[in-house]
């Protein structure tokens, strides 16, 4: 009787684990997911081929070349803080290609660019980024090692070293552009307090009020990852911008149509979007 029961008993887990291979009621995510996956790899050959990708603006990536060329006539530095996370956090790996573009910028306006970091190990990857960009402007002589400054890991402390060189170097433009906490609204508040333009992103949804009320240009959440895809013009990060871009117009197509047909006792489209 007892081997019975145990025989049973395995019956039912394999049977079960058999019907965990699909689950049906999660079918419409495999759907969306499969469907964003095709449009990448379409619109990431596209890119490749040279076909030129519309893109939406984003005035936050415009307004950085306009502030530093403002910077360069008022013959002041610019300040960039790549955040204060680690070199593995993906907000600071966007900043890095971000950092390319404004260090290219500042070379070729004449602009001193100053880097305060909170990281070692994020020193050699700070300078390489600038360095890449001054050379992509072909003025790599005015790569400047002491403009790359490792201040302390300690939250507080380093924001209040950026502080003293926000003070003493009274920039004409500051860029915030990466992962913060408390710090960031101590930052934006020196920054605006000499008068500099500020430009600042971040996908830390707790900052972004404070980042908001004190800075000029804000890139919220994904448009701080969008950033790297506009200034870079790399194929595979523009294919998958521009297929997120597309899957996201479709999903709200589809609610909107939804909200209609269940306003009129259709519910046609809302069971797509339970997920069980």
């Amino acid at each position: 009787m007892g081997k019975q029961l145990l025989v049973n008993s395995d019956a039912k887990q394999s049977k079960g684990t058999d019907a965990e291979w699909i689950h049906w009621e999660r079918f419409n995510v495999l759907v969306i997911v499969g469907i964003f996956f095709v449009f990448v790899i379409l619109l990431t050959n596209w890119a490749k081929r040279g076909k030129e990708l519309r893109m939406r603006e984003i005035a936050g990536i415009q307004a950085m070349g306009k502030a530093i060329e403002q910077a360069s006539r008022e013959g002041k530095p610019v300040v960039y803080v790549p955040g204060v996370f680690d070199v593995d956090n993906i907000q600071t790996i966007a900043s890095m290609a971000i950092l390319v573009h404004v260090a290219k910028k500042a070379a070729e306006n004449n602009v001193r660019l100053i880097v305060p970091l909170n990281r070692a190990f994020l020193i050699p990857l700070a300078e390489e980024s600038v360095k890449k960009g001054m050379d992509e402007a072909g003025k790599l002589d005015a790569y400047d090692p002491d403009n790359i400054r490792y201040l302390s890991d300690d939250q507080f402390a380093y924001a209040a070293a950026v502080d003293g060189i926000m003070l003493r170097e009274e920039p004409a433009a500051s860029f915030y552009l990466g992962g913060f906490g408390a710090e960031a609204l101590i930052l934006a508040e020196i920054g605006h307090s000499v008068g500099a333009v500020q430009i600042a992103g971040t996908a830390e949804t707790q900052q972004l009020p404070f980042i908001v009320a004190t800075c000029d240009h804000t890139l919220i959440g994904e448009e701080f990852y969008a950033a790297s895809a506009y200034i870079s013009k790399d194929s595979k990060l523009l294919g998958t911008l521009k297929a997120a871009d597309i899957v996201k117009a479709t999903i709200i197509v589809l609610l909107g149509v939804g909200s209609i047909l269940e306003f009129f006792g259709i519910p046609t489209i809302s069971g797509w979007f339970l997920v069980r």
